[in-house]
């Protein structure tokens, strides 16, 4: 564990404290501003949309310039898209509230590859333990990104407008830090041209049930938290109630950081994994027993420790799929596949939590939970039968 692992680190809180503050406000000011109330969540999907949209073109930026020069980009995006959504709060316009959430968007898809590249800054040995560090600097996003939403949002005329003001700011700061991180030289065949093509890449079980896990455990995820800030201001709770929720689901997300990576050593990646689809067993039937604050909070908070278990098992899963030469065009696959279902899931709750309620919500994300459980289960039959090979 070296001096730039630890600045990825509290990069990764940097951005993460980003993705906390858009899901805590972006339903919010997308309710007050659009045309009809199940177009609430568009900006949030429009985020995601963005994200999916610009993972080719992140794959080929950090082929071309590097890993550090590829981060700026993406944080230089950031900058210029949060002041742009605050534009569009002070001038009620619902329509450049999402167009600015779809820029942000290539931001997303570039800061979503820190955790790779955080196994590229440790020894091997200690890449599942890097990865799960770099997932536990999301702690700083968990205090800073509802807090900061809550803090700020009555800076300026028009609410929230000043919560996007400040993660310009938060932008900045992390620019400065990305400037002394130095990563290391990829191999030479990292000219994209190396290795398999991505369809044999993809063909792989191992790779199938990484892509699977990491994209449905995050969907359903973001299914659930993006609807919550709706769910409990129709239960009429207060928005500190929800900042609440909020932080504690994202500390459920990326405390288990700094213990994940020893987990998956000592017990494996499957069980550990198995052991997060449990949690959102648990998340689930804890939201449908009631709309309290508490079971709120505590549904939210397994949701989050499920998914660190899950997303940091199907990353660690995938690094076994792809060679170094491969890496580029494996990791923009794995993150479209990610975009792809969070901007399923984003439009899905704001549409189903204002049409259906937060029951059914709740109810349907049984499906992607029990296909992921399905998942992990052939990939354990098909290494208990070919264990070389799979």
């Amino acid at each position: 564990m070296n001096r730039h692992l630890w600045l990825l680190t509290v990069c990764q809180g940097l951005f993460l404290t980003n993705n906390v503050a858009f899901i805590a406000i972006n339903g919010l000011v997308g309710l007050a501003l659009a045309p009809q109330a199940w177009m609430a969540t568009l900006p949030v999907m429009s985020y995601v949309v963005g994200g999916a949209l610009s993972t080719g073109v992140v794959a080929r930026t950090q082929r071309r310039f590097g890993r550090r020069i590829s981060f700026q980009i993406g944080l230089a995006v950031a900058f210029a898209s949060a002041l742009a959504c605050a534009a569009a709060a002070m001038y009620q316009a619902f329509w450049l509230l999402c167009a600015a959430t779809v820029v942000a968007g290539y931001y997303n898809a570039n800061a979503t590859l820190y955790r790779f590249a955080a196994a590229e800054l440790a020894a091997p040995a200690w890449r599942e333990k890097a990865v799960s560090l770099v997932m536990a600097g999301g702690l700083i996003g968990a205090v800073a990104g509802p807090n900061l939403a809550s803090f700020t949002r009555q800076w300026l005329s028009v609410p929230f407008a000043g919560a996007y003001v400040a993660l310009a700011g938060v932008a900045l700061l992390a620019a400065l830090l990305m400037n002394f991180i130095r990563f290391p030289a990829p191999p030479a065949a990292h000219d994209g041209k190396g290795g398999r093509p991505l369809s044999e890449i993809a063909r792989q079980p191992v790779f199938i049930v990484a892509a699977m896990a990491g994209a449905l455990g995050f969907g359903v995820m973001n299914l659930l938290m993006a609807a919550t800030p709706l769910a409990m201001q129709v239960c009429g709770l207060p928005f500190e109630d929800t900042a609440l929720v909020l932080e504690w689901h994202v500390i459920g997300m990326f405390a288990p950081g700094f213990f994940t990576g020893h987990l998956i050593r000592r017990f494996g990646v499957l069980p550990v994994m198995a052991v997060g689809l449990l949690l959102n067993f648990g998340c689930i039937a804890v939201a449908l027993s009631g709309v309290d604050l508490h079971r709120f909070l505590i549904a939210l908070f397994l949701l989050g420790v499920g998914w660190n278990f899950l997303f940091t098992g199907s990353t660690t899963l995938s690094l076994s799929a792809y060679t170094p030469q491969e890496r580029h065009r494996a990791q923009g696959f794995l993150n479209f596949c990610i975009f792809a279902t969070l901007a399923v899931s984003s439009l899905a709750s704001g549409v189903l939590v204002t049409t259906q309620g937060w029951q059914w919500l709740n109810l349907g994300s049984l499906l992607p939970v029990t296909l992921t459980g399905l998942g992990l289960l052939w990939l354990a039959r098909v290494r208990r039968l070919a264990p070389k090979t799979a």
